[in-house]
């Protein structure tokens, strides 16, 4: 079976979503990064998987849950680091970002499903980048001139893929939390998430709500 990997950041305090702040704090946005990826987590533990790996920036917390192993990242960049990622995994995989805690073991399987039957599976964000990438084999091609963190980087990826000439399914837009009016949005999408539990009891939320 197929590996789901998700590559995070360690949430840490002026390190984590800080396009939240303002009107979060640092502790604040670190508290709802945590969420955001402890809810990643739960959604791909609960999917049927070969392996499930966390490919992690910084120390492991008490968010990691039992099953995953860790890998560190490695590259400067976020396109570095997904190649690197890819070939450190080693084998066919599905790698998530932690900024979508509205994931859900269906739409997991469901991506795992499409990549069966394709060479590369891509899941575009709200923003103009992309929740998820799959691969059925590892290419340092695939990222080479994407430009990372950009409204273009999901076209950029689609035409980096064509131009491979892999066979790529699209998955369906998610909505990344990068920004105060994104952990609205999302929450309200995903009420029963820890992220949504975690934005609904800080008082930024009054704030945000104004």
């Amino acid at each position: 079976m197929t590996t789901i990997a998700v590559i995070a950041k360690a949430p840490l305090a002026g390190r984590s979503k800080t396009r939240l702040c303002p009107p979060c704090t640092p502790e604040q946005a670190a508290a709802l990064a945590a969420a955001a990826l402890a809810d990643t987590l739960a959604a791909v533990a609960a999917t049927p998987a070969g392996r499930r790996v966390l490919v992690l920036d910084g120390a492991p917390g008490q968010w990691l849950r039992q099953g995953f192993e860790v890998i560190p990242q490695r590259g400067d960049g976020l396109g570095e680091r997904l190649a690197a990622a890819f070939a450190d995994l080693g084998e066919p995989a599905l790698v998530v970002g932690m900024d979508t805690p509205q994931l859900t073991p269906g739409l997991l399987a469901h991506a795992l499903d499409r990549l069966a039957h394709a060479q590369a599976v891509l899941g575009p964000a709200y923003d103009g980048g992309y929740w998820a990438i799959g691969l059925r084999r590892a290419d340092d091609g695939v990222f080479a001139g994407v430009p990372m963190s950009d409204v273009f980087t999901c076209v950029a990826q689609r035409e980096r893929l064509q131009a491979l000439d892999l066979t790529t399914h699209e998955l369906p837009e998610l909505r990344d939390v990068d920004e105060i009016a994104d952990a609205r949005a999302v929450a309200a999408l995903a009420p029963h998430t820890r992220f949504a539990r975690c934005l609904a009891a800080l008082s930024v939320y009054d704030v945000v709500g104004a």
